[in-house]
């Protein structure tokens, strides 16, 4: 059996929608670009995405799409807007192209190391 050998590709996703780019790098962090992609086996390869800042959100995404999460108390659901999202200091376009990207990944053990393959620079 041979080494892998794993590419780094840059993204760039600059006049971009959100969701055009998430799909693109998760395709690229599984390997499903790859002649020789198998389902079972991490073949995918490193990805670095540039010009975050300047991504598009289409339709009226900044109002309408919903992040949720529960903090485990008894009403405690929690429900923020793309826009508040994008505020925040410790969120940001980052945050969210990397949670769109880790919705798109199958729930399984690749999905941690594709995770670690993934860089941004702004």
């Amino acid at each position: 059996m041979a080494t892998l050998q794993r590419e780094k590709h840059i993204v760039d996703a600059a006049d971009k929608s959100l969701g055009r780019v998430a799909t693109q790098v998760a395709n690229l962090l599984r390997g499903k670009h790859k002649t020789t992609w198998v389902a079972d086996r991490d073949m995918g390869d490193a990805v670095e995405i540039v010009n975050i800042d300047k991504m598009v959100y289409t339709g009226n995404k900044l109002e309408n799409k919903v992040y949720r999460h529960h903090t485990g108390r008894p009403g405690g659901l929690r429900e923020e807007s793309l826009a508040s999202q994008l505020r925040k200091e410790k969120r940001g376009p980052v945050w969210v192209l990397r949670h769109a990207v880790l919705g798109m990944l199958p729930t399984n053990t690749f999905r941690k190391e594709a995770m670690k393959r993934l860089t941004f620079r702004k």
